[in-house]
């Protein structure tokens, strides 16, 4: 695997994204995995983010002591299943903002197409989080990335619940330098644009419509 493809595989991790991908799992089930799920995976993908120390007063005395650029943390969610993630995450860092990105994938080219975007001010000082459960053919992915490149953000990330090789390879031959975080990489895109073995569509899943 690509030094840009982080797998996580922590047992945690894992557990839950087995129980999400049961197809008699429940909607409020789904949706609480999901919100479980982001909580573990903003925990991994803020392992190497940027510190800065601040002075602090202890019950003994005062301190430097490192705390996260958390302000300058932007999570995008790339609409509608996106939002899925966004109470897992906010919950692991309160302090980030929020950007979303509409997209829909025209059911005849797969390919996507932008209804809605609105990030914050200043992103050129801002790290970014791409959040989209299924990195699938890739091309909303690469939209998406497409436009926040525009922003001059400091850095991007994009972490998704499964992949698959195709979409990785549409992604990275797009953006090679957007670091992707996935606990599980799948078998391929089926004739409809699902990966399989996959969950099944998860805005579907999350929001309880068919």
């Amino acid at each position: 695997m690509s030094r840009d493809v982080h797998i996580i595989d922590h047992p945690l991790v894992q557990h839950k994204l087995t129980l999400m991908r049961k197809k008699d799992t429940s909607t409020k089930s789904f949706r609480e995995l999901v919100h479980e799920l982001s909580a573990l995976l903003a925990y991994e993908l803020t392992r190497d983010m940027p510190m800065q120390l601040i002075e602090i007063e202890t019950p003994l005395e005062k301190m430097m002591s490192p705390v996260i650029d958390g302000k300058k943390i932007v999570l995008a969610s790339i609409l509608r299943a996106g939002n899925g993630f966004l109470d897992g995450m906010l919950q692991v860092l309160p302090g980030a903002r929020v950007g979303h990105i509409g997209l829909y994938r025209d059911p005849a080219t797969l390919k996507a197409v932008e209804y809605y975007f609105k990030m914050p001010s200043g992103m050129e000082e801002r790290d970014v989080i791409v959040l989209d459960p299924m990195l699938a053919t890739g091309n909303s992915a690469v939209a998406a990335v497409d436009r926040l490149k525009a922003t001059n953000p400091r850095s991007i990330r994009f972490v998704c619940l499964v992949t698959c090789p195709q979409g990785i390879k549409t992604f990275h031959d797009a953006h090679p330098d957007v670091p992707i975080y996935t606990p599980a990489v799948d078998r391929e895109l089926n004739e409809h644009g699902y990966i399989v073995p996959g969950l099944g569509d998860a805005g579907d899943r999350i929001f309880g419509t068919k």
